[in-house]
Formats: C-alpha cells, sequence, structure tokens
C-alpha cells in the first residue's frame, strides 16, 4: 500500500511539472523558429539567442536603445510608411496591443521602417498621428539602414532578401511579430496578418507579465531626446 501511494505520488508531481512546463512560453533560438521548452533554471537559457544591442530614432526624436527595452517585454515588427501592401494591416493588429496595454509601461512596440532613408523623424511622426499611433510606448523606429537590416537578418531571423524591392513601390519584409522578453530573448511568433494569431500574442503578453516582468517604476530606462 505504501508504495502504490508512493508510486501515486511520483506520477502526480511528474505530471505537475510536464503540466507547468507545458504551460510556459517557449524560447526561439534560430531562424527555423523551433520552440524550445526550457525549464527557469535549466543553464542552457544562458547561452540561448538574444537580440543584440541596438540604438535607433523614433518619431518623436528619442532616442531608442537596448537599454529601453531592458526589464520590459516587446513586441517586434517591419514597415515602411508608404507601404500599400500589409502595412496597414500590421498596423491595424499592433493597435490591439496598444489598446490592451496602453497604460502599461512593461510592455513596448517596437516598429522598424525597412525604408528608413525616406522614413526620417518627422515622416513617422506625421505616420503616427495620421494612423493613431498614440502611446508613448509604441516606437517607430529610424536610423541607419545597415543597423536596421543586420538587426532584423541576425536578431529577428529575417530572410535574407529582406528589403528588397519586389515592384517600384513595395519592399519584401516579414508579417511575422515576435515576442521578446525583458532579457531580449525571443518567446514567440505570430502572423500579423491573423486575427487569431494576434489573440494569442495579447494572451502570451499577459502570461509573461504574469510570470516575469516586474513593476517598472522609474524612467530611467525610457526613451531619450535625441540631440
Amino acid at each position: 500500500m505504501l508504495i502504490q501511494l508512493r508510486h501515486s505520488v511520483f506520477i502526480f508531481f511528474a505530471l505537475f511539472a510536464s503540466v507547468s512546463k507545458a504551460d510556459s512560453l517557449p524560447y526561439y533560438d534560430s531562424a527555423e523558429f523551433t520552440p524550445k521548452w526550457l525549464d527557469a533554471d535549466d543553464p542552457a537559457i544562458d547561452d540561448l539567442h538574444r537580440i543584440a544591442p541596438f540604438t535607433l530614432t523614433d518619431q518623436r526624436g528619442h532616442v531608442v536603445s537596448s537599454e529601453t527595452t531592458d526589464g520590459r517585454i516587446y513586441v517586434a515588427s517591419f514597415f515602411f510608411s508608404s507601404c500599400p501592401g500589409i502595412c496597414p494591416t500590421l498596423r491595424s493588429k499592433l493597435s490591439r496591443v496598444q489598446e490592451e496595454f496602453l497604460s502599461d509601461d512593461r510592455v513596448k512596440i517596437l516598429s522598424h521602417s525597412i525604408r528608413p532613408t525616406s522614413d526620417t523623424v518627422e515622416v513617422l511622426n506625421q505616420y503616427a498621428a495620421s494612423n493613431r499611433v498614440t502611446s508613448p510606448n509604441w516606437h517607430l523606429l529610424t536610423g541607419s539602414q545597415d543597423a536596421i537590416y543586420q538587426l532584423a537578418k541576425g536578431s529577428y531571423f529575417a530572410s535574407e532578401d529582406f528589403g528588397e524591392a519586389s515592384s517600384l513601390d513595395e519592399f519584401l519584409h516579414t508579417e511575422n511579430l515576435l515576442l521578446i522578453d525583458q532579457h531580449r530573448r525571443i518567446r514567440g511568433v505570430y502572423n500579423g496578418l491573423s486575427d487569431a494569431s494576434v489573440s494569442y500574442l495579447l494572451k502570451d503578453i499577459a502570461e509573461l507579465l504574469d510570470t516575469e516582468a516586474t513593476p517598472m517604476t522609474t524612467s530611467t530606462s525610457a526613451a531619450q531626446p535625441c540631440h
């Protein structure tokens, strides 16, 4: 009887550990976007892919860097202001993130322009005003094209044809939205054209907030004016 009881207890804890692990968000470590589920205390986490340090400028003329996102969760996307194709749909889906987490400084949106030479601070500021990008936590980013493309391909695993012209007014970029945790690791990949996929994104942001993120009570990591 005692042996059976111990066996039952072992099975219970094994199942509990399995369910807990399955309920956690995976990590993404390569361009294949193969999910990896790891326990929080697994030392392998320290060796996982991280978004490289970056320094860009947003639509308000503020410097936005990897320090801006320290300790915060963010959604990364790519667009350009004159995009006639997928960008309006991506923007409308990201608006759901803006609305859901409008007053939560632990959640940011980083939308990187793939045409930064034409998407100047002034252009992006007008674009934000015209498209209800109102949250101070939604950053439309411009800067060096080389830096943005290197970040896209090397950190966010965009395809090698990223940014190439597909027509006179359209350029190849990804419809993926990527969820980045407070340690700059990729925790989710979502189809930014799909309502259902973005609903999963919202749920996963909330899960990361519940399990990992800590409240931000100071503005020391906020975007800074560009001088």
